[in-house]
C-alpha cells in the first residue's frame, strides 16, 4: 500500500453509499440538525458512522487522502 492514496490501489473502488449491504441511515441522535442523508452513514459492519461517498472503510481502512497543505 502507498501512503499517498489512502490504501486505494485500483480504480474499481467500492464507495460508501446506500447501495452497500452494510450501510444504513445515520443515527438521528448523532446528527447536529443537518440533513442526515448528506453527512454520514451508519456502517453496520463497523458499528460506527462513516463518511458518505468515500472509499469503503471496511476494505480500505479509515485513512483518507489529504491535500498536503
Amino acid at each position: 500500500m502507498t501512503k499517498d492514496n489512502a490504501g486505494v490501489t485500483t480504480h474499481r473502488i467500492k464507495w460508501c453509499d446506500l447501495k452497500c449491504d452494510h450501510a444504513d441511515f445515520a443515527k438521528l441522535e448523532a446528527m447536529d440538525g443537518s440533513c442526515r442523508t448528506f453527512q454520514s452513514l451508519w456502517c453496520i459492519k463497523l458499528k460506527k458512522h462513516v463518511t458518505k461517498n468515500s472509499p469503503c472503510e471496511v476494505l480500505f481502512g479509515k485513512r483518507r487522502p489529504t491535500t498536503g497543505w
